[in-house]
């Protein structure tokens, strides 16, 4: 009877003070201080409204007052750091190949239809010249007071070790692992080394997944579940409480950038960063602490 009563109390400690700190996680932990808030985020520079990671498409969504620029990185094989998200050259140039194939100098242009990936039958084109792929420390030079998401595509240290430094965003597997601790109670008496949660919405994603894959019968309910378990307001007003801010990706639609604002996510990824904008300033709710409010 002793036994139980004191697993009983243990358990019951465990429980309450587990919720205390994860209401007021201060108590335990030291909030981050992360210099910049970003509630606009433009997906490779906004993909939708021009050639996606080119220096123009990144001065355009700058100009619009985005928060952050997203972009993705793989090394040429003369060692130069690239934006760009392909790793091959084939789907995005008429040249085929990777990029660690070529030096920085002789990699293709763009085509002229360049295929936005979020919005499945949907491609970009124009009358611009700019079809180039940018060096990553080029996009430094020209945006040096926007924060810049960097999507390190391959797992290659000398990539990594050209971006020393920076803020630190959850890896898959820290993703689960957060979750583990989270629904077992012991994330509030966990440190968290990350700066920034990136999660993509399971039932957003699925709609894109079957317009390119065939469609399970299982694929919405189990997109339903992973909404459930992932996208929790709880768990990111507590990682707010931390310091810690989350974005959603990639959200091209009012319907979903309310959603995603209405969860208690920081920030929005967007291929369409002028409809994001716009979208904020009809909802100033939404804009807080943001330069577009």
């Amino acid at each position: 009877m002793v036994t139980e009563m004191v697993i009983a109390a243990v358990i019951g400690c465990y429980i309450v003070s587990s919720l205390i700190l994860f209401k007021f996680p201060c108590l335990l932990h030291k909030k981050k201080d992360v210099k910049f808030m970003c509630r606009h985020i433009s997906h490779r520079g906004g993909a939708g409204e021009n050639y996606e990671n080119t220096i123009t498409a990144f001065h355009h969504a700058v100009n619009l007052g985005t928060d952050m620029l997203e972009l993705d990185c793989h090394l040429s094989k003369d060692g130069k750091v690239v934006v760009s998200h392909d790793l091959s050259l084939d789907r995005r140039t008429q040249s085929s190949g990777l990029i660690s194939e070529y030096d920085y100098d002789d990699l293709p242009c763009m085509k002229e239809q360049v295929p936005i990936d979020f919005v499945p039958g949907a491609s970009f084109s124009s009358a611009s010249e700019d079809r180039n792929f940018p060096l990553l420390e080029d996009v430094f030079k020209n945006f040096p007071n926007t924060a810049i998401n960097i999507d390190i595509k391959i797992n290659n240290d000398n990539l990594i070790s050209k971006n020393p430094n920076i803020c630190l965003l959850f890896s898959a597997k820290s993703v689960s692992l957060l979750l583990l601790k989270l629904y077992t109670g012991l994330l509030p008496f966990m440190s968290l080394k990350e700066t920034h949660l990136e999660v993509f919405v399971p039932a957003a994603l699925v709609k894109v997944y079957s317009s390119y894959y065939p469609e399970k019968w299982w694929h919405h309910w189990v997109a339903s579940i992973a909404d459930v378990i992932l996208i929790r307001r709880a768990l990111f007003e507590h990682l707010a409480k931390r310091g810690i801010q989350t974005y959603l990706w990639v959200l091209n639609t009012e319907e979903e950038y309310r959603t995603a604002y209405e969860s208690g996510a920081t920030g929005v990824m967007t291929d369409y960063p002028t409809k994001l904008k716009h979208f904020l300033e009809a909802n100033p709710q939404y804009a807080r602490d943001n330069k577009l409010s």
